[in-house]
């Protein structure tokens, strides 16, 4: 069984920062790309960021500059630093692995979500 598990949510100022984590355990064979969803409320699902094995980076246009996307390949874990943060960051923030399982091949795994709330 695979897990992915989201930590580092919280509330914080206009132009402050957060780093959030995703860390996959479980009996895997090999990650794949890696990516950062947020769901804000009223708003459809947006892809915020995503890195694939060797490290290639995408962002939305919205974050590019304030967001940077990381992982640590030996942690199977990755990282969003978010920097100067705006209101309308606030979201459930989710992440998502193509994870290759130990004998038994590719799939797709989401984690719980961890929420983030930027407000004065």
């Amino acid at each position: 069984q695979v897990q992915l598990v989201e930590s580092g949510g919280g509330r914080v100022q206009p132009g402050g920062s957060l780093r959030l984590s995703c860390a996959a355990s479980g009996n895997i064979f090999s990650v794949d790309y890696m990516a950062w969803y947020r769901n804000a409320p009223g708003k459809q699902r947006e892809l915020v960021a995503r890195i694939t094995s060797d490290g290639s980076t995408d962002y939305v246009g919205s974050v590019k500059g304030r967001f940077t996307v990381s992982r640590d390949n030996a942690k199977n874990t990755m990282y969003l630093q978010m920097n100067s943060l705006k209101p309308e960051d606030t979201a459930v923030y989710s992440c998502n692995a193509n994870i290759v399982v130990s004998g038994l091949g590719a799939d797709l795994y989401w984690g719980q979500g961890t929420q983030v709330t930027v407000s004065s």
